[in-house]
């Protein structure tokens, strides 16, 4: 059985090439995925689109459909940062539907990675910081309310406070937020995590390896998830547009290999999300989010 990977064709819809949110990272991605022989096209899972009532469990309906039919308010379009096109709509939708097939493959065999997702700054019924819809308190919201799990735990390890996840999530005790972020850095306005881990600037490898290690052999044991939902961003890295932490690649491989083994080890499932990366050299940006899925790989064939 190979390790369970989403992707999708409408990921990287067309978009202005000079913006600074990297739209093509994903297809780059799953193109350095399939040159590297992490995978083979056939082998990756093609989701669905998330169904309007599965994101209404954690976005006002009213702001899904304002959304989807090109109606933000120019305060709403300011705080998003994208331009609004009807590709972009099915892809944000579509993206979520990968996240959840990501989940709901994680609890069928143990572990299960995305090509895209962590939208961790969109809010119950607004966009910010380039996230429409919320994957992560989406996922959270459904798997609880089917029965599929009685507690998750969000491990954000994006250089950013996940502030979207922690405010839609704060009213759900079986959702366990934590975040992992750069203290002096988006959102200015912090929200409040069940476990908020601030970082220094100018952090690395070393230090940030062991705050991983010190969080999760605290945590898991502590709350005992049924699946742990972990936003492996990259923009931790030091060469990332939008990050202020110093990880290197290895420092990078090194977290991803340690989360996964720390759930695997407990026997809890873990999916993983791409979570944000940024960098005017969009192939270096893909190898870099690749880290992930090469990392997947080699605990998956050693577990």
């Amino acid at each position: 059985m190979h390790l369970p990977l989403i992707y999708h064709e409408d990921y990287s819809p067309d978009f202005p090439p000079d913006h600074r949110f990297p739209m093509d990272k994903f297809r780059l991605l799953h193109d350095h995925l399939i040159a590297s022989g992490v995978t083979r096209d056939e082998d990756l899972l093609r989701p669905p689109l998330c169904p309007a009532e599965i994101l209404a469990l954690a976005h006002a309906p009213e702001y899904i459909e304002r959304y989807m039919s090109g109606e933000l308010s120019r305060e709403d379009q300011r705080r998003l940062g994208l331009p609004w096109s009807e590709a972009l709509a099915r892809r944000t939708v579509r993206a979520v539907g990968g996240s959840l097939l990501t989940a709901e493959q994680a609890l069928a065999h143990g572990m299960a990675c995305h090509l895209a997702g962590g939208t961790h700054h969109a809010h119950y019924d607004y966009p910010a910081g380039f996230c429409i819809f919320n994957d992560l308190a989406v996922i959270s919201r459904y798997l609880l309310a089917a029965g599929k799990v009685s507690r998750v735990l969000i491990f954000d390890c994006d250089v950013h406070q996940g502030d979207g996840t922690a405010r839609i999530l704060a009213d759900t005790p079986e959702a366990i937020t934590v975040s992992l972020h750069c203290e002096k850095n988006f959102p200015a306005r912090k929200a409040q995590s069940d476990w908020d881990i601030p970082l220094a600037m100018g952090m690395g490898d070393t230090e940030y390896l062991q705050v991983v290690d010190d969080a999760l052999n605290y945590l898991l044991p502590l709350y005992q998830p049924d699946l742990v939902l972990y936003d492996a961003g990259v923009d931790v890295h030091k060469d990332d547009a939008l990050g202020y932490l110093k990880l290197t690649d290895e420092g990078v491989a090194a977290r991803d290999e340690r989360v996964l083994r720390h759930c695997l080890g407990r026997d809890i499932p873990v999916m993983a999300v791409i979570g944000g990366g940024y960098s005017k050299d969009r192939e270096a940006l893909a190898r870099r989010h690749g880290i992930l899925h090469h990392s997947a790989k080699r605990v998956w064939e050693n577990s």
